[in-house]
């Protein structure tokens, strides 16, 4: 079953992308990331332009990631500190990203950007992860133990303005989290992600966070990421379409609720070494697209916008004549769905609990 999106003016299929926003879902809840690496691509894959599958990834990554935060913020397993700094530098990052992406989009070369981007990044991360992933499960089926350093100083530990952040149990230089806060907003803005499959491993490897509270803190990052980059989309190209949004949203928010739950099971090794596969896959398969079946995503027609339907019509002139509004609509939507899904999510779970108390 096929429905018309009026803003990016193309038919996609309901349950495929139902289907595939419910396993970005669960991917986000299991690794704290925001999935962003796997669906724009699926969306591109499907037929979206490249330009609104950033944009509206971003809106459907801001509602996972708010109902996985406020899951982690009732379970006390978020450091506030930590995050801000890095949305100091996220939040700069992310204009620098929009000026970016506006620049070689007035040059018509953002879709090849787009796609190169993923390919690098994904491959480059992907591989670096796998490979220490495997080598964890090696040295686990050999019981071989290595002792580890606490923390492994890089140059970015020696800078200025060091500060304690007490829930992390950390003393290191703000300038740690802005830094990476600015390549993270950068990434967002141009790919379309909230950022964390670059943010979680950096998280874990440079700035050194307990595991438990990397999730939590990451998706609280990618919040005030996703905001900018959905706001800017909207209000600078009117890329975001609600219809898509709507969809996204549900499928996600259900599959995030699923992930975080099968992530209090599920051995870490494991999920380091299933997620860099995941990347390197997905590389591979947008560098194909890219370069091999570029005429498969041209060969796409659209619709005739004159014989939308109301709800359509009203999509599409609400985005042209106020961007603002129809963006700050577009940012209250995806929070009151994610922070809902998370204390239904809450209240489900007090009250199994409190079933199986009284039939114990």
């Amino acid at each position: 079953m096929d429905v018309f999106l009026p803003i990016a003016e193309v038919s996609v299929n309901i349950v495929a992308i139902f289907s595939l926003s419910a396993v970005v879902g669960i991917l986000s809840g299991l690794f704290g990331v925001g999935g962003g690496f796997l669906m724009t691509p699926f969306l591109i894959f499907l037929g979206v332009p490249p330009t609104y599958a950033v944009a509206n990834e971003a809106n459907n990554i801001l509602a996972t990631s708010v109902s996985g935060s406020t899951t982690h913020y009732l379970k006390d397993t978020l450091d506030y500190k930590m995050g801000l700094m890095i949305v100091i530098g996220g939040a700069i990052g992310t204009l620098i990203g929009i000026w970016t992406f506006t620049y070689f989009k007035g040059i018509g070369k953002i879709d090849i950007v787009i796609s190169l981007a993923y390919m690098y990044i994904l491959a480059i991360i992907g591989t670096a992860m796998l490979v220490e992933g495997l080598g964890e499960i090696d040295k686990a089926r050999k019981k071989i133990i290595t002792k580890k350093k606490l923390h492994v100083h890089y140059w970015i530990h020696g800078l200025p303005l060091r500060m304690r952040f007490q829930k992390s149990k950390l003393y290191e230089s703000a300038f740690t989290p802005i830094i990476i806060g600015l390549f993270v907003g950068f990434i967002a803005a141009i790919m379309g992600i909230g950022g964390a499959f670059i943010l979680v491993p950096a998280m874990i490897y440079i700035i050194g966070m307990p595991t438990r509270l990397i999730p939590g803190t990451s998706l609280f990052v990618t919040i005030f990421v996703s905001v900018i980059v959905t706001f800017l989309h909207a209000f600078n190209y009117g890329s975001i379409d609600l219809i898509l949004v709507f969809m996204l949203v549900t499928g996600s928010i259900i599959g995030v609720q699923v992930g975080q739950k099968l992530g209090e099971s599920v051995d870490s090794t494991g999920l380091k070494t299933l997620l860099a596969l995941l990347l390197l896959i997905v590389g591979i398969a947008i560098a194909y697209d890219t370069f091999f079946a570029e005429h498969t995503t041209q060969e796409i027609a659209k619709i005739d916008t004159n014989d939308l339907n109301k709800l359509s019509m009203f999509i599409k002139k609400l985005s042209v004549e106020v961007p603002t509004l129809y963006g700050l609509f577009s940012i209250v939507f995806a929070v009151s769905l994610g922070v809902a899904a998370a204390f239904i999510r809450r209240f489900l779970s007090n009250l199994r609990k409190k079933y199986f108390k009284k039939a114990a």
